[in-house]
């Protein structure tokens, strides 16, 4: 019985004897016997030429330029007046977050970017492009803004600033 039981073994293990790996060696083999690689040529190299730069008569664009008063007529900011606080804030930083009545007077409450608040009445500056107040209702601020174009000059435009719920 003894015997018999080895004799088994004996085949059972002879069985296993082989790999099982035929069929991927093979695949191996035959994958890159038709493969061959194309190289594309390099690209054509295009002679330097040289730029001259004729432009150093013009304003360099990266540099802030100061406000000065233009040419023409009309209206001009008046630059020797003292800035108030809400100047130092362009005016899509600002948040109109309420409107209180101090003495008949109607003041809108501002909140800068850091978070402080502000109490402001009509004849009040905002924003940086010389924003005076001119109107305070319960839902917003409205200012009139001097702004320079590019020649210059300078122009009005009405500009609001909406109470933020």
């Amino acid at each position: 019985m003894k015997r018999l039981a080895i004799v088994l073994m004996a085949i059972g293990l002879s069985a296993c004897g082989g790999d099982g790996l035929e069929d991927l060696k093979s695949f191996v083999e035959n994958t890159g016997k038709d493969a061959q690689g194309k190289i594309d040529p390099l690209p054509e190299i295009k002679a330097y030429e040289p730029f001259t730069y004729s432009a150093f008569d013009l304003p360099d664009p990266f540099k802030p330029r100061k406000l000065s008063i233009g040419g023409g007529g009309g209206v001009q900011p008046d630059l020797t007046r003292p800035r108030e606080p809400l100047e130092a804030f362009s005016l899509e930083t600002l948040a109109m977050v309420g409107v209180v009545s101090k003495g008949g007077v109607t003041h809108a409450v501002i909140r800068t970017p850091d978070k402080a608040i502000y109490h402001v009445k009509k004849g009040n500056y905002l924003g940086q492009n010389f924003g005076l107040i001119t109107q305070i209702t319960d839902s917003e601020v409205t200012l009139r803004e001097i702004v320079q174009d590019s020649a210059g000059d300078w122009s009005e435009r009405i500009s609001t600033l909406v109470l933020q719920e």
